[in-house]
């Protein structure tokens, strides 16, 4: 490869070498061709399109999906010395004008627009008039219909090939799995692409999913202040009427918590994604509406409080966490509820019934990575084609072995239970039945006199809820979404119920009885306290440079360059140049600063 992207990425961005396979995507570009990249959160996809937009004559056109997102990301390379700008709603006229005039020019390397902007016969003319080098397609699984976050205004990006045969295209996404990857390349006219897929590892992230207790925000209030007291964080929920309790509990516990979703204003939303963006220790609680393209690196975990409704919406999720490579976690507390209300969204969607076949499947796969009891990487990573040979470590089937246990009896008292009382009814009503509960209405339905009444009297009632739902996870029972909830035994179960085949399944574990987590802030990576404060007081510093340009912490220096900072402590300019992340740029406009703050603690 030429010099030239390698001398933008140390003196622009402050990095000494590319990542693997930043350097091939961009000498493909470099040389006209077109990929697809397949890169992780964090992993630098950026860089990608970034570098040989730079490199090239002309300006780089970038397509991207939220408003929020592109604006950061000007901001950032603007921080970096990189002439970009973005074309959105939040600009006057007088600044459209002023953004179309430096396009033509030809004083932009980058320019960021919304797929819908990006669409309309004026945007196309203009672009026309103009020298382009490429155009980046971000958040590209956005044109799969059978992905989590379907937009149809990607699909006519196909026209772009149409309009500029001869201009080099690049489609980028964390998530997809294999019929996403073909339809994008199908959708997006991108069939001669070479494609990247550089691993969807994030080793970082340590996964943990725990079974709801009776007080879900209990504990995830205590999973906060363990590991990530005053640090910034997402929790999700699956209603709006949730994201409010939470966030206004959190609140009450002495938090700065955040609600986001469809509900709200687009003034309160906004506010409150420029408060998380822009201050430390921010939580949002939100839907799946708050999210997609987030760029603020030290997010230090993800909690959910529901299910999510695929593997694919889950990794999304969690890979919000720990973008500067630091440690991170995903926690997740979720129930049988869950699974009853999911399946119930996929069952009554107007979606064709090919379309739902594939949503159960995907919800069947999400409910096996919770109830598994080997590591949950090596199936997270599995599920998106890779092989990881060994357990990782990090999560918490692997830091803390589940216990299993031979279920085969209960489970046949359980699914005799469910043929005995006519396959309608619920697992409270159930679970009653089987541990012998004096209740009238049992009594009304002559259940006191089936012969599976009292039968489970030896297993508490966590212990049977922890049976059922485990048997629906792996299909040997069926939730009668129509009807109230009732149960009913699938052709699955035949085996257990025969003594065919033997059930081993998790063992119950209550949230009381979890070990303490240790915390996982960013500096707690640092080895002395004195290290600690320094890296501290960096911060401090560069929330004050940051307040007064109003641009959020980060775009300053990330956590990670600071920590770096604190350790090797640079007594010059010229050492400092050598930290990651430390561009020409950011030297220049910020070295004396920083340095000022490190020779304190000398």
């Amino acid at each position: 490869m030429d010099d030239q992207p390698l001398d933008i990425l140390r003196s622009t961005f402050g990095y000494e070498q590319f990542r693997p396979p930043q350097d091939q995507v961009i000498d493909t570009l470099m040389q006209g061709g077109d990929a697809l990249v397949l890169m992780p959160t964090g992993g630098g996809k950026s860089l990608c399109y970034q570098i040989p937009a730079m490199a090239l004559p002309g300006t780089g056109v970038v397509v991207s999906p939220l408003i929020a997102l592109m604006q950061d990301q000007v901001a950032a390379l603007r921080q970096a010395g990189v002439r970009a700008a973005y074309l959105n709603s939040t600009l006057h006229w007088e600044e459209v004008q002023e953004v179309e005039r430096a396009l033509l020019r030809g004083e932009l390397d980058l320019l960021y627009v919304a797929p819908e902007r990006l669409l309309n016969e004026r945007t196309l003319a203009l672009l026309k008039r103009a020298r382009i080098s490429l155009f980046a397609i971000d958040e590209a699984h956005c044109v799969s219909q059978w992905g989590h976050d379907f937009r149809p205004e990607y699909i006519k990006l196909s026209l772009l090939a149409e309009h500029w045969p001869d201009i080099p295209r690049i489609a980028l996404t964390a998530t997809a799995d294999e019929r996403t990857r073909q339809e994008i390349r199908q959708r997006l006219g991108l069939d001669q692409a070479r494609v990247f897929i550089s691993g969807f590892d994030r080793p970082n992230i340590r996964y943990r999913i725990t079974q709801s207790s009776s007080n879900a925000r209990r504990d995830l209030l205590r999973f906060i202040e363990q590991t990530h007291p005053d640090e910034a964080g997402i929790v999700y929920c699956l209603s709006r009427k949730r994201v409010d309790e939470i966030a206004d509990w959190l609140c009450d516990q002495g938090l700065t918590a955040l609600p986001y979703h469809a509900g709200l204003s687009a003034q309160v939303r906004e506010a409150h994604q420029r408060r998380f963006l822009n201050e430390e220790g921010v939580i949002v609680v939100a839907t799946i509406a708050f999210g997609m393209g987030i760029d603020k690196p030290n997010v230090r975990f993800v909690a959910h409080l529901n299910l999510p409704k695929s593997i694919e919406a889950y990794y999304q999720e969690t890979g919000r966490a720990g973008r500067d490579g630091l440690p991170a976690d995903a926690w997740m507390s979720y129930g049988l509820q869950d699974v009853i209300t999911l399946r119930q969204m996929v069952d009554s969607s107007e979606a064709d019934e090919s379309h739902k076949r594939v949503e159960r499947h995907k919800l069947d796969a999400m409910l096996g990575l919770c109830e598994m009891t080997t590591c949950r990487r090596q199936a997270l990573l599995s599920y998106f084609g890779e092989t990881e040979s060994e357990p990782c470590g990090n999560c918490d089937t692997c830091l803390e072995p589940p216990e299993t246990w031979d279920a085969t009896v209960p489970a046949q008292k359980a699914l005799s239970c469910v043929h005995r009382t006519g396959q309608r009814f619920g697992v409270n009503y159930l679970v009653d039945v089987l541990r012998g509960k004096d209740d009238a209405r049992i009594k009304q339905f002559g259940h006191d006199r089936v012969s599976v009444f009292g039968i489970g009297s030896d297993l508490g009632v966590n212990e049977w809820k922890g049976i059922f739902r485990q048997m629906i996870a792996r299909g040997l029972l069926t939730v009668d979404l129509e009807g109230h909830g009732g149960l009913h035994l699938n052709e699955a179960c035949r085996p257990v119920l025969r003594g065919e085949m033997q059930l081993m399944l998790r063992k119950e574990v209550r949230p009381s009885r979890a070990p303490r987590e240790p915390r996982r802030t960013a500096a707690a990576g640092l080895d002395s306290p004195e290290d600690q404060r320094l890296f501290e007081a960096l911060r401090a510093c560069r929330r004050r440079l940051a307040d007064d340009q109003g641009v959020p912490p980060y775009v300053v220096f990330h956590d990670a360059t600071l920590m770096e900072m604190a350790e090797m402590r640079p007594e010059s300019l010229r050492a400092m140049a050598a930290i990651s992340g430390v561009g020409e740029r950011k030297l220049e406009a910020y070295g004396e600063e920083f340095l000022e703050v490190i020779l304190r603690f000398e």
